[in-house]
């Protein structure tokens, strides 16, 4: 039963990790680290910290690397990692945690229309599970707008001693700008999903590629932080919460979920892999409530609901359809033997 679904356990353990990146980056940002150097060290931890499971784990499965399929994986981890994530932090400058895990609930509408374009999903209205899927992307983005624009009353607001002060986790500086530049980036991170799907085929050895993409990514970033600040000052991190949000997201966020992201993409396809993003919004918000005074309104509760029945709907859709596929191919099977 749980080798059937490791795949969704997988994705479930990928958003409870997801959860701590805005909250941690918040912290940090807020705190003065530049945004690029932030991204910089965070794919140098990512890259270092998978280099040896990459070189000893799948020496048997590289495949040789040629010019041109380095070229692809050189400008899909621009496109994906350089692009999304360089966009993410400058984004998280203008909001608050919470509302950077709720704009990531696009994801799985972007993802799901950018699969149709490259045809790496169909969908059958005249089917309940094309319906499902369809209806299921739908409900989540109406959760996500939900949880992030209706409030109603509060449900948990805490002002004691042991949560961070606002003024560390800071206010919305400009949320208009923050909400143009984080859509933006979750574009990018929608195309890294579709590619990953295109290059696996290429390149099967999921942790070399996921590495070389981090390496890739580390060395573009250096190159736009030195370009947009050539200030030497930026780039010492003293040891603290910002050291802390640098290693979480490059050994955990960075280095474990995306090759478990890639992973699951091989397995079940790329709109099955963003169907799970909302999850994150949810955890999200519980902690940012207890620990960063970030209020809980019930609004935000009716929004997580929304998301997650939007989530389940989706799922039994891509499943049902998966079911339909399998039996159809063990029918073709039959037949030919016959």
């Amino acid at each position: 039963m749980m080798m059937k679904h490791k795949a969704n356990m997988a994705m479930v353990f990928v958003q409870i990790i997801y959860a701590g990146m805005p909250l941690l980056s918040k912290v940090a940002i807020s705190q003065g680290t530049n945004p690029f150097v932030f991204v910089f060290y965070r794919q140098a931890f990512a890259a270092l910290a998978l280099s040896p499971f990459a070189f000893f784990l799948e020496s048997s499965k590289a495949s040789p690397l040629s010019f041109v399929l380095l070229l692809k994986i050189f400008f899909i981890s621009l496109c994906g990692l350089t692009l999304s994530l360089n966009l993410y932090y400058v984004a998280i400058e203008n909001t608050t945690a919470t509302f950077a895990a709720a704009t990531t609930n696009a994801i799985p509408s972007i993802t799901f229309v950018l699969a149709l374009l490259f045809r790496l999903e169909t969908v059958t209205l005249k089917k309940s599970h094309g319906v499902a899927k369809v209806i299921g992307s739908m409900i989540g983005m109406l959760g996500a707008l939900v949880f992030a624009f209706v409030k109603g009353p509060s449900l948990i607001n805490h002002y004691n001693n042991n949560t961070i002060p606002n003024g560390s986790v800071a206010s919305t500086k400009n949320s208009v700008k923050g909400s143009i530049t984080m859509l933006s980036a979750n574009t990018c991170w929608c195309m890294w999903i579709i590619m990953q799907s295109k290059v696996m085929k290429e390149y099967p050895a999921k942790l070399r590629l996921v590495a070389l993409q981090c390496l890739f990514s580390c060395i573009q970033t250096g190159v736009w932080a030195v370009a947009a600040n050539r200030n030497p000052s930026v780039w010492k991190i003293e040891f603290g919460l910002p050291l802390l949000s640098m290693a979480y997201c490059g050994i955990m966020v960075t280095g474990l979920t995306y090759w478990l992201q890639v992973w699951a993409i091989e397995k079940k396809g790329p709109v099955f892999t963003a169907l799970y993003t909302p999850l994150a919004l949810i955890i999200t918000c519980i902690i940012s409530s207890f620990l960063f005074k970030e209020t809980l309104y019930l609004g935000s509760v009716g929004g997580g609901v929304l998301l997650v029945c939007g989530l389940y709907l989706g799922l039994w859709g891509k499943t049902k359809e998966e079911e339909i596929k399998l039996y159809n191919e063990k029918q073709s099977q039959k037949v030919i033997i016959v």
